[in-house]
């Protein structure tokens, strides 16, 4: 099971910690805006990617609004990784974009 993170408190986070932020949103829309540090890993392309992931490390999972990274979470929890849906998702997001 995954762990699931409002807006609010991701972005407080985010703005005070250095987190591993996986943009599971197709390319397209990655390369439209997304958070600074984030890693682009399309849910579509999941499956064959998932594998350059560290089990080590804790995730943050974002998309558009909270549905795909929701999807996303489940696949990679059942995986073993530690993962955290950002509910609200990019719609929600009010930092810096590049």
């Amino acid at each position: 099971m995954y762990k699931s993170i409002f807006m609010a408190a991701f972005y407080q986070r985010e703005k005070n910690n250095h987190l591993s932020i996986l943009d599971v949103r197709e390319v397209d829309e990655f390369q439209s805006g997304h958070i600074p540090s984030a890693q682009n890993l399309p849910l579509s392309r999941l499956p064959d990617i998932f594998e350059i992931l560290d089990k080590a490390e804790a995730y943050y999972v974002i998309c558009h609004s909270g549905g795909r990274s929701a999807t996303a979470c489940t696949f990679l929890s059942h995986q073993g990784f530690n993962v955290t849906n950002v509910m609200g998702g990019m719609s929600s997001w009010k930092g810096d974009l590049i």
